[in-house]
């Protein structure tokens, strides 16, 4: 049984605090900028990105794509000439601010351990910094990325959700190619590593050792310091960290995360194909990459909306089968393109999510389905979920045979 964890950076693996960071990390940014931006304009404008960030539920759009579009309209200075001078201060000035934290030798050993036993890793950190910011702080910790084989590392480049949206928990977990074993957050944080996460149905471990009471809402799996992990970790019987993602709350997360999970998975910074080629087959009888998002993107339109359209409209409405198996070759879905059909997921992916968001007793109402006899929407919806952890896993897995 594999296991996956999901580990917080700042006062995680990082001795850091972010209250005492976020104000000298800003006043540095401005200062190297002042010459074009007045730093009280600058600091305005990083603020109202950052929020704009924190309130993002989009699955279209990256962070950075909704932090740029509120921050440099605020400046009135041209975007490239300002952009060029942010990448130098990440590169110049904020390797300066190392002395604001500290490595932790418990975490260091920790995550030396976990590999060593095989555990997949992910820097679950907030992804409110470019990818520059979070790998400077990744050494800081004397975990650099170019020493230690993280699976995923959220950044604001390449991601669509932050903490606490539970949304965010589901698409780290995507981005890992949906572990079909137990997974855990770990983080200090209670509002922003543990709440989201409780939501989600995802395990977390709390790195805190005070007597501080456990938060409202929050249903930890365990607790003490990051180098109490490991041995916690050696004592827990690793099935009961099976997540359960199966609450109306977690069901919308997993969905809004998929298309945010894909996009990750096959797009660059420039919106195209990051894949060498998505037409390629890891082997002749399976669907490359632009066939599996050919009968996402159809399945979503013409079977999940059009199932749960009927129980909701109807009564107990009889839901028939639909033989999606033979589209690929009937609709030519290998000469498609993928970056259309990966749009056109997304969107109808958020008209879905529109459907049921708002819903309360209709997620009880029931139905009759032709395979699975008497089911109810929230059962259904856990269908949608599986099939796309299903897929997203074949994803992964047909980019690890194409790339190698």
């Amino acid at each position: 049984m594999k296991l996956a964890l999901l580990l917080d950076l700042d006062d995680t693996l990082l001795d850091s605090n972010m209250d005492n960071f976020i104000p000298v990390y800003f006043k540095a940014l401005s200062g190297y900028l002042e010459d074009l931006v007045s730093p009280d304009l600058m600091l305005s404008a990083l603020m109202a990105g950052s929020r704009k960030m924190m309130n993002s539920n989009d699955p279209s759009q990256t962070l950075q794509e909704e932090f740029d579009a509120e921050f440099f309209p605020m400046l009135g200075v041209e975007r490239e000439k300002l952009q060029f001078r942010i990448n130098r201060f990440y590169e110049e000035i904020f390797p300066t601010l190392e002395y604001l934290t500290a490595p932790r030798t418990e975490a260091i050993e920790l995550v030396h351990w976990a590999l060593a036993q095989g555990i997949r890793l992910a820097v679950a950190t907030n992804p409110l910094f470019p990818l520059a910011a979070i790998q400077h702080r990744m050494r800081w910790a004397e975990l650099s990325p170019d020493d230690f084989p993280f699976v995923v590392v959220s950044a604001y480049e390449d991601f669509h959700f932050s903490k606490p949206n539970p949304a965010y928990f589901a698409e780290v977990l995507g981005r890992m190619g949906w572990p079909d074993g137990p997974a855990v957050m770990v983080g200090d944080d209670p509002d922003r590593d543990l709440k989201g996460s409780t939501i989600l149905g995802l395990p977390a471990y709390w790195v805190n050792t005070s007597n501080s009471m456990i938060p409202a809402g929050v249903n930890l799996a365990g607790r003490g310091s990051i180098g109490e992990l490991r041995p916690w970790l050696e004592k827990t019987d690793l099935s009961v960290l099976e997540s359960a993602f199966s609450t109306p709350e977690a069901l919308i997360a997993v969905l809004l995360s998929t298309p945010a999970a894909i996009n990750g998975l096959l797009m660059s910074k420039q919106k195209q194909v990051s894949v060498p080629d998505p037409t390629r087959r890891p082997v002749s009888t399976e669907w490359n990459l632009t066939e599996i998002i050919c009968h996402m993107r159809d399945t979503e339109i013409e079977v999940n909306q059009t199932r749960l359209r009927m129980l909701l409209e109807l009564d107990e409405p009889f839901i028939p089968a639909f033989p999606t198996d033979t589209w690929a070759d009937e609709r030519d879905y290998n000469n498609q393109n993928l970056v259309q059909a990966l749009t056109e997921f997304t969107s109808a992916r958020i008209k879905t999510v529109d459907l049921l968001s708002g819903l309360s007793n209709e997620w009880q109402r029931k139905a009759r389905h032709a395979i699975f006899g008497p089911t109810d929407l929230q059962e259904l919806v856990k269908f949608v979920v599986e099939h796309d952890k299903l897929h997203i896993r074949q994803i992964w897995s047909t980019i690890e045979q194409i790339s190698e």
